[in-house]
């Protein structure tokens, strides 16, 4: 499909603002009287990007003045989930935040609590992707994974960030490195199944025309002969070679970059980890956006695309 900018911004925030939630609910950071400019910018930094992510969501509607109406099907919709999620999840940790900073205190069982629902959401807005078979891409591929591990990284990077800028100690790199290996590791499994063929679940000419047994089946002619809504949103081309650059680029600036300068930051200074965090947020700008634009849905194959 073709990446929506409001999508990539929405996923990439979203993610990086709860998994900054999920790591102060659990209690990393300083001790409640070490260090109050900590929870000052902690707060405001995961409300802040967790809220611009969901302003960003509306970005990609027709009409973003009915987005209202994405809170009244949580029953059947992942979508409708991950909103009312996502505004439960920032409400009670305005909360939590508020006796943070004002009395110095932390409510550990609040906390608990609130990090729960941030994973939570989290998972449901990777299920929304995950769900459709129809995208083999997303489907096949372990995309709850990959989106926990993207928010977990940059939750955590964004929380040595703000300890290195607030003067407070936040909890050191060997887990730091650890999360960043463990997502690398995601990252390379979530590669190789993006080569998943669009074939998956009997999604073929062969067994849509019922002609499978006769041999072969290909379209005489496409459905239509210039650009339409479907050849953009279903059968979005992106170069191999482009896309494999970008795979390189966003592993690199995602992964690997974060975890060499989290070493270097033990020399050179807890400074340091803010280019990581950086780092992390271009690379996983540049992944996102690989995978919405690999995203081929099996309809593509009545345009000619072939079953890889």
């Amino acid at each position: 499909m073709t990446p929506a900018p409001s999508l990539v911004v929405f996923t990439v925030l979203s993610g990086l603002g709860l998994g900054l939630i999920v790591w102060i609910g659990l209690g990393f950071g300083p001790s409640d009287a070490e260090a109050p400019l900590f929870a000052w910018l902690a707060s405001l930094g995961a409300l802040v990007a967790t809220g611009a992510g969901g302003v960003a969501s509306a970005g990609h509607l027709a009409r973003p003045d009915r987005a209202w109406r994405a809170f009244s099907q949580w029953r059947s919709s992942w979508l409708s989930r991950e909103a009312c999620l996502l505004v439960l999840t920032a409400g009670l940790f305005v909360v939590y935040a508020a006796v943070w900073v004002v009395l110095g205190h932390r409510l550990w069982g609040l906390g608990w609590a609130i990090a729960a629902l941030a994973v939570a959401t989290i998972y449901c807005t990777a299920m929304i992707y995950a769900q459709l078979p129809t995208v083999p891409r997303w489907s096949t591929a372990p995309t709850p994974a990959l989106f926990l591990a993207f928010g977990a990284l940059g939750g955590f990077l964004a929380l040595e960030t703000i300890g290195a800028l607030s003067g407070g100690e936040a909890h050191g790199g060997r887990l730091l490195l650890a999360l960043a290996l463990g997502a690398g590791v995601t990252i390379w499994w979530q590669t190789a199944a993006a080569g998943a063929p669009r074939s998956v679940r009997g999604s073929t000419l062969e067994s849509a025309t019922g002609l499978g047994r006769m041999g072969r089946v290909r379209a005489f002619e496409p459905p239509h002969t210039g650009p339409n809504y479907l050849l953009e949103e279903m059968a979005f081309a992106v170069g191999r070679k482009r896309a494999h650059g970008l795979r390189w680029v966003g592993a690199a600036l995602g992964f690997l970059a974060p975890a060499v300068l989290v070493v270097l930051s033990w020399a050179l200074g807890d400074a340091v980890v803010t280019l990581a965090l950086l780092a992390h947020l271009a690379g996983a700008a540049a992944l996102r956006w690989l995978f919405f634009a690999e995203a081929e849905h099996v309809q593509a194959l009545y345009y000619g695309a072939s079953a890889r």
